[in-house]
């Protein structure tokens, strides 16, 4: 009978959440998910749409609404109750689909999906912080569930936000192929510039829609949130230690991102070099920043970067008190580049894309002497509304997805 209640008091909880939902603008995430598996996860930073995403997919789904519930782990309501027992409960009364959203709040979640997937006849999809990785999912929950990586806005999804317009996604062929064509069309319906530096400003989460002119307090909160929450929940680091997280996210905010001195690192931030290889994984893991290794090593906890960027340069405008344009234009180039891309440090040029592409990032000055009579290499150029041959503008790739 309590279990009975509680469902129903968490249905009347899901019936206001969605209630209250009006966003209807969809991302690329929706064109890739291949709603048919039984268990599907959502992995992707905070604040990156994850829920919106879940709650889309929810309204658009066929089945009757008492068939369907949605509950995010971190509820006071789910506090002390096992997700399997509400799962048991909610599959007894003919439920068919269970959405779980901030998963990585729930302990031993991964047993408890297991269960779940095992037992019951029910469609599971559960979002958490890019925290989860595989290696900290179960094998088993790996063999079981479809995970998806969401990033934050692409530059070409930002446009679509402010503009009401549509523009196409291309591929990175596409665009070394055909980037004077694909530039002509884009330019017939929008000045790219009139909003790219907006983008890199702002334009990164979706939240920014809510109020610009507090995006950077509501960005330092997810940071911390990240920094003081899910890092500790998932990774047991002890609180004590979050004021040394801080210490190294600053000091990688003040290096530029060339070759990293891990001894040198480790002494700014204040800890052992161990430490060090470990926070910057758990760092990286919250999506706050990103390590570049070079061809063929392993992105593993005791592998050295060879460079170290931001997630993405919203988080460098917000956080860092000296954005660096060189920096931010190549925070900006691999984050978009590794939503569908591997991207490796070069010793040549700046990244190697796909162990196949070089690719040398600045500004409209930026000649071709470092990459000269390298096979497949580009420059990729800020302030460039169209490029030529091996020369392509950076906005352009805002366009990947």
């Amino acid at each position: 009978v309590i279990m009975l209640d509680t469902l129903s008091h968490l249905n009347e909880i899901f019936m206001l959440i969605i209630s209250n939902f009006k966003i209807s603008y969809k991302r690329y995430l929706h064109k890739l998910v291949n709603f048919d598996n039984k268990m599907i996860g959502i992995l992707g930073p905070r604040d990156s749409g994850k829920t919106t995403f879940l709650l889309q997919y929810i309204q658009e789904n066929d089945l009757p609404w008492k068939k369907k519930l949605y509950i995010t782990a971190d509820h006071s309501e789910i506090a002390g109750l096992k997700i399997y027992n509400i799962a048991r409960e909610f599959h007894k009364q003919g439920g068919k689909l269970l959405v779980i959203d901030e998963i990585h709040k729930y302990k031993n979640f991964e047993s408890e999906l297991k269960s779940i997937y095992d037992t019951f006849d029910l469609q599971i999809i559960f979002s958490g912080s890019s925290a989860i990785q595989l290696e900290h999912a179960k094998a088993d929950l790996s063999r079981r569930a479809i995970l998806y990586r969401v990033n934050g806005l692409s530059f070409r999804e930002f446009l679509e936000l402010e503009t009401n317009l549509v523009f196409k996604s291309y591929t990175l062929e596409d665009i070394i192929n055909h980037h004077q064509d694909i530039a002509l069309q884009i330019n017939k319906q929008i000045k790219p510039y009139e909003y790219f530096y907006d983008y890199l400003k702002y334009g990164f989460y979706p939240f920014y829609k809510e109020n610009i002119e507090t995006y950077p307090i509501r960005l330092n909160e997810t940071i911390n949130a990240v920094l003081e929450v899910d890092l500790p929940m998932v990774f047991n680091v002890e609180p004590a230690n979050i004021i040394k997280l801080k210490k190294l996210l600053n000091v990688i905010c003040q290096s530029e991102p060339y070759e990293v001195n891990m001894t040198k690192l480790a002494a700014q931030a204040e800890i052992n070099r161990n430490t060090l290889y470990n926070y910057l994984f758990y760092l990286q893991a919250g999506s706050i920043i990103k390590m570049l290794f070079s061809k063929g090593s392993a992105s593993s906890f005791m592998t050295k970067p060879e460079k170290l960027y931001l997630h993405n340069p919203n988080l460098n405008y917000s956080y860092c008190k000296n954005a660096k344009i060189g920096t931010i234009r190549e925070e900006f180039i691999i984050n978009q580049l590794t939503v569908k891309h591997e991207v490796r440090y070069a010793s040549k040029g700046d990244i190697c894309v796909d162990d196949k592409y070089i690719f040398e990032i600045g500004g409209e000055n930026k000649k071709f002497a470092q990459i000269k009579n390298i096979e497949n290499s580009y420059l990729i150029v800020d302030g460039l509304e169209f490029g030529r041959g091996n020369k392509i503008p950076i906005w352009l790739f805002g366009f990947l997805y």
